[in-house]
């Protein structure tokens, strides 16, 4: 089922106008650049320093846990590697399809973002949402592979931004301003 919904994007949604859109969207996610330049921007203010810091704790223990980790462990074959008439639109990925690292760092860092600042948070949730449907467009990951991905960074987002509140208020630091 996941190489047909792969083959039914190919078929019914990829278009001259669209792909070199979703190739721009999939590069964004390249080595989370899109995201830790957002943490950047979140660090040069004082009151979103800890947003920024908790973006980058989060884009780290998604690497550990996806791309050290789990993709070691599952080695999953790239769907063009094994899925007959699949076009691949992008360069070859150097490592395994599951889970898809980009938007497992892509839902990390949107989490973070939505957790502390919402109207920003919407933006970034609807980046990480392109990010991960681009990684299916090209032909890079399974359906399967993305949503595992999304799912384990908004958790992954979701534990840093905890992690910090339990830190914080267990040295007794006042909380976010």
């Amino acid at each position: 089922m996941d190489g047909d919904i792969l083959l039914w994007i190919q078929e019914y949604l990829r278009s001259d106008i669209l792909t070199p859109v979703m190739q721009f969207f999939t590069h964004l996610g390249d080595t989370a650049f899109i995201w830790i330049g957002m943490a950047a921007v979140f660090f040069l203010f004082k009151k979103t320093r800890i947003t920024g810091m908790e973006i980058l704790a989060a884009l780290l223990i998604s690497l550990i846990i996806n791309n050290m980790i789990l993709k070691n462990l599952v080695a999953r074959v790239r769907p063009y590697e094994t899925v007959e008439g699949l076009r691949l639109l992008i360069e070859k990925q150097p490592d395994w399809s599951f889970p898809s690292g980009h938007s497992s760092s892509s839902f990390a860092a949107a989490a973070v973002i939505w957790l502390n600042h919402r109207k920003t948070g919407r933006a970034a949730v609807v980046l990480a949402g392109l990010i991960a449907f681009s990684r299916l467009y090209v032909g890079v990951h399974y359906l399967t592979d993305v949503l595992f991905g999304a799912a384990d960074g908004i958790l992954i987002g979701w534990a840093a931004v905890r992690g910090t509140e339990w830190l914080r208020e267990r040295h007794g630091r006042k909380q976010r301003e």
